[in-house]
C-alpha cells in the first residue's frame, strides 16, 4: 500500500503515477487532495470546468462532473485509465482511494510526498471545487 501526499502536487503527474502503480497492482491512497493544483490560467481552467457542469445541468445529457476535490482528482486518475469499466482498468480503479485532509488512521504512516516546486500560474483545485 502506497500512501501519497497531495500537497502541492501537479494535478497531471500524479494522476498518471498514481494510475501507472494502480496497473501494477497497489493499493494507493491519496491524501490532501484538496491542494493538489493545476498549472495553468486560473480564468481558463476555471472556464472550462464551469462550461463541462453547465452542460450537464441545461438539459442536455452527458456526464455528472462533481465539485468534490477528491471526486476531481480521482475523475482525473480515471482519465489514465485503460478502459476503467472492464477488466484490469476497472480493477486497478477500485484499488485507488482519495480523501480530503489527512483521515486519523493515515496519521502516523509514511507518505510519499510529490509536489516540491510550484509553478508560476497555477490553481487549487479546492477553488475550482467551491
Amino acid at each position: 500500500m502506497k500512501i501519497i501526499d497531495g500537497n502541492n502536487a501537479v494535478l497531471g503527474r500524479l494522476a498518471s503515477y498514481v494510475a501507472k502503480e494502480a496497473l501494477r497492482g497497489e493499493e494507493i491512497i491519496v491524501l490532501n487532495c484538496e491542494s493538489v493544483i493545476i498549472t495553468g490560467n486560473k480564468k481558463f481552467i476555471r472556464k472550462n470546468f464551469e462550461e463541462s457542469r453547465r452542460k450537464v445541468g441545461s438539459g442536455q445529457k452527458g456526464p455528472k462532473i462533481s465539485r468534490d476535490a477528491e471526486k476531481i482528482v480521482k475523475r482525473a486518475i480515471r482519465g489514465m485509465l485503460p478502459n476503467y469499466r472492464r477488466g484490469r482498468g476497472a480493477v486497478a480503479y477500485s484499488r485507488i482511494k482519495c480523501y480530503i485532509g489527512v483521515p486519523k488512521e493515515f496519521e502516523g504512516m509514511k507518505k510519499i510526498v510529490s509536489g516540491k516546486e510550484k509553478k508560476s500560474k497555477y490553481v487549487y483545485v479546492k477553488e475550482i471545487a467551491k
